[in-house]
């Protein structure tokens, strides 16, 4: 089998279209959580703290020396992408959580029970036949 049609199989595979728009919506998705949590939601947990901006949170480990730029550990920013994060995965829990209720109520309608097959209701005709002859024959 060439590579391309390799190729050309796996990609119109379901699982690899999904997979993809997953991904570009994942990304879309992270953007606007990463906007919701540095534009709305820690301005006000800055002013709670006393005006602190996280992303700006640095511990100097070596001073700037002339064109060498200062060695910082900025604890700020894990701050801010951990904060990022928990928003981001219990969003993700909340739409997965209504999906998977989405899916139980279309699971919780069983499926009628199917009736008899064809060979069951021939079968069922010839017994009853059968017994009618037999009390035909006894009486």
């Amino acid at each position: 089998m060439s590579i391309l049609k390799e190729f050309k199989e796996f990609a119109i595979k379901g699982n690899a279209v999904d997979m993809a728009v997953g991904i570009v919506i994942g990304a879309g998705f992270g953007k606007i959580i990463s906007s919701l949590v540095a534009d709305v939601i820690m301005p006000p947990i800055g002013i709670l703290v006393g005006g602190v901006d996280f992303t700006k949170l640095a511990v100097t480990l070596k001073e700037a020396e002339d064109k060498v730029p200062a060695v910082t550990l900025n604890y700020g920013n894990f701050i801010q992408s951990t904060v990022d994060f928990t928003i981001i995965a219990f969003a993700i829990f909340m739409v997965v959580k209504l999906l998977n209720k989405l899916k139980k109520e279309e699971v919780a309608a069983p499926a009628p029970e199917p009736g008899p097959s064809k060979e069951e209701l021939l079968l069922t005709e010839i017994r009853d036949l059968l017994k009618e002859k037999n009390k035909q024959d006894i009486s």
